[in-house]
């Protein structure tokens, strides 16, 4: 029996035109996608910064307009990046625009080289995950309370006021990406509506797992939170002529190549389809395929190929 899960893409502000990313959300749109998603970024990451790169929230205001059902958000908003008060107020403007189809994705922000670029305070992985848990705090009562006071380590704010609120109540699906187990998923378990990383099926199983147990000492029941996987995929017979491209995702994510190959999505259309069903047995429900540098075909192959499969 075909089993229910949501099917999305994420593309990078880069390597493509203005009229490429529209007609490519548009297809995707149009292929039954359920979600799509820029990258916050402002530089191309680990390649040449001199590539342009478009800024995530315009873009995805932009989309918005000229799409009429993909959930739509950033995957995800690096928290490092902009002050909660003004993202909240961001965010929901465009779930205004959209008609309440924003997922807000944020995580704690990693890139270094783009920090240090603009005079950005990363700090370390204990101060990024307590910005973060701060952060939704103030995000989430701006989105619900009338007001809006917080005296945090990090943010502080006195009487805000925040209006409109979110067409989505009490607030637009909070998507929270990462995987460290000590800092990050406790955060997850206390703030999250959705959750995304990378992995394997098995690094997936064992991180749910993880999951469960926090979402329980939080008194949350973990099966309330969407999990979801960022994948890049090649739906092909020649796996010779993608090795440039798991090499690629091996130095990105800095694993082996075997290790790539179990974190990605390769091979015919049957093998893939059978990848799918090891995530989805792992606990996976919303399968996010990146398509930086963009690759229409690969879109094309899995809508007509896998996702039939999944839909009940």
């Amino acid at each position: 029996m075909a089993q229910a899960i949501r099917f999305g893409i994420q593309t990078g502000q880069q390597f493509a035109s203005w009229p490429e990313i529209v007609r490519l959300w548009q297809r995707a749109e149009a292929l039954g996608y359920d979600t799509a998603w820029t990258y916050d970024h402002f530089v191309a990451v680990m390649m040449d910064p001199y590539d342009p790169t478009l800024e995530a929230w315009a873009c995805l205001a932009a989309l918005a307009t000229v799409t009429t059902h993909l959930r739509i958000g950033v995957l995800v908003t690096g928290n490092t990046y902009r002050h909660p008060a003004i993202l909240a107020k961001i965010a929901t403007t465009l779930d205004v625009i959209s008609n309440g189809r924003l997922e807000f994705g944020i995580g704690t922000g990693w890139y270094e080289p783009e920090h240090e670029m603009f005079g950005l305070s990363l700090g370390s992985v204990r101060e990024r995950c307590e910005r973060l848990d701060e952060a939704l705090q103030v995000i989430r009562s701006l989105w619900t309370q009338r007001e809006t006071t917080f005296a945090g380590r990090y943010y502080r704010l006195q009487a805000a006021v925040h209006e409109p609120k979110p067409v989505q109540q009490p607030h637009p699906p909070i998507v929270i990406a990462g995987a460290g187990e000590k800092r990050l998923l406790p955060i997850v378990a206390r703030h999250a509506d959705g959750w995304t990383s990378f992995g394997s099926p098995d690094v997936y199983r064992h991180k749910i797992a993880v999951l469960d147990r926090l979402c329980r000492a939080a008194g949350r029941d973990c099966a309330d939170i969407e999990k979801s996987v960022l994948l890049p995929a090649a739906i092909t017979d020649d796996l010779d002529a993608v090795a440039p491209m798991i090499q690629g995702y091996a130095m990105y994510q800095h694993i082996s190549e075997d290790e790539a190959r179990r974190w990605m999505l390769l091979g015919p259309a049957a093998a893939v389809r059978d990848q799918v069903r090891a995530f989805i047995d792992a606990g996976l429900t919303h399968l996010i395929l990146t398509l930086t540098p963009y690759n229409l075909d690969v879109m094309e192959h899995f809508a007509r190929d896998v996702m039939p499969a999944f839909r009940t």
